[in-house]
């Protein structure tokens, strides 16, 4: 095990030797030349700290990595970026590392860029911006937000990184609410600040030039195109005095069929202040399948409670159904899951899109984790994910103002 802490000028080594890259990254980050910011944090594998930087919540083809930085300044973003870059040592930068890639395992034995120190977090109230260092969190800026008299789009869970999610559609995880607010709208975000002393996008992303404006670069589909430690983005006034309409149910198995046609049916009518969101699990209780649903209206009661007559008339298991102040819909929605999915545990998921809503397809899937309950009872902690988000404000956006590339998805799993 090799630990070494900037706060003590690399002074310290301990343990026996690990297993290195091609390339041995210990000398280039210890140098003394690098002159590092005494409250930046450099680890090694084998080490609590480099356990502490790198795990992901999502296990599912994580990355691995020989060297880990938690920078402590913008700057020493930049040094640990060259240095990597001088040493042929790939790189990711991360904020809540709580999504999962197909691609992401392809990286091994590189350097973690794990931004969580950088978690400033300004907002003008007069101009109606906040600005955020790279490694805010969702569940940082509710309250702030809604304090100043103003809303963002959320996702529905607490720990999801801002600058990537600034940037795409949707990753692997739980919901992004109210696509009338702003969901891949130029209009929500402002321009991300690299880090200085980069020698220009090239030498921050390796992908060419990125143009300046509302693009992000932290798409889902591109995430080496993290490496951002400031975030600036354009607020909205609060809809409604703040007051979101909530509605969370239960479902029997023996109401699949009619609930999956109920969502088939918000195919081309689904209203832009809308946000669905199923979950399959299994109920230890009364030993089944069941569906648990959240739907969240960017709107009054009384117009949310016309939307979700339907679900009522299925005669729901349980059901709870209530205006929330904006700054506590994730720890109110679906009954708390937002913020209890992203307790510590081994989470292996797997996300896909899909451009048409099928009740046929959803009653297929349905049955197939019926079974499998059935059949692997120590697999009933899985679940299947099911997001149905109105296309507006995606529609209104020009192909090449972001670079998230599925604007025809309506459903997320």
């Amino acid at each position: 095990m090799r630990i070494v802490s900037a706060a003590s000028s690399f002074g310290l080594v301990l343990g026996t030797a690990i297993a290195l890259p091609a390339v041995d990254p210990y000398p280039a980050f210890i140098n003394s030349t690098n002159r590092w910011n005494a409250q930046t944090t450099i680890t090694f594998p084998n080490a609590t700290a480099f356990e502490n930087a790198t795990e992901r919540w999502n296990s599912m083809g994580a990355p691995s990595y020989s060297v880990a930085i938690s920078p402590a300044t913008g700057d020493d973003v930049a040094r640990a970026v060259r240095i990597a870059r001088s040493i042929g040592l790939p790189f990711l930068a991360t904020g809540g590392r709580h999504s999962s890639s197909t691609t992401l395992s392809a990286m091994t034995t590189g350097l973690a860029i794990d931004l969580s120190r950088l978690n400033s977090l300004h907002i003008d109230s007069q101009a109606g911006t906040l600005t955020i260092g790279g490694g805010v969190v969702f569940g940082d800026i509710d309250g702030p937000i809604y304090e100043a008299g103003y809303q963002m789009r959320q996702y529905s869970t607490p720990l999801n990184w801002i600058l990537r999610m600034s940037g795409n559609g949707r990753c692997n995880g739980w919901g992004l609410r109210w696509p009338v607010s702003g969901r891949q709208r130029p209009d929500h975000r402002q321009s991300p600040v690299r880090p200085p002393g980069c020698g220009g996008w090239q030498a921050v992303h390796g992908l060419g030039d990125i143009p300046s404006g509302p693009v992000l670069g932290a798409s889902w589909c591109c995430p080496q195109l993290r490496h951002h430690h400031v975030g600036h983005v354009k607020l909205h006034p609060q809809n409604n005095n703040g007051q979101i309409f909530n509605a969370d149910f239960i479902f029997p198995a023996a109401a699949n069929a009619s609930y999956f046609d109920i969502i088939e049916s918000l195919q081309g009518t689904i209203p832009a202040e809308l946000s669905t969101i199923s979950i399959l699990g299994y109920n230890v209780t009364v030993g089944e399948a069941q569906i648990l649903a959240n739907w969240v209206y960017l709107g009054s009661e009384s117009e949310g409670r016309e939307l979700i007559a339907p679900l009522l008339d299925l005669n729901p298991t349980a059901s709870s159904i209530s205006m929330v102040n904006y700054n506590t819909l994730t720890d109110k929605a679906a009954w708390g899951l937002g913020r209890a999915i992203c307790a510590p545990v081994s989470v292996s998921g797997y996300g896909v899109n899909y451009r048409n809503l099928s009740s046929t397809t959803y009653q297929q899937v349905f049955q197939m984790l019926s079974d499998f309950f059935v059949q692997y009872p120590d697999g009933r902690g899985s679940s299947v994910e099911m997001e149905v988000f109105a296309p507006q404000a995606v529609e209104t956006v020009a192909d090449d103002a972001t670079a998230y590339p599925w604007r025809d998805t309506l459903g997320y799993s």
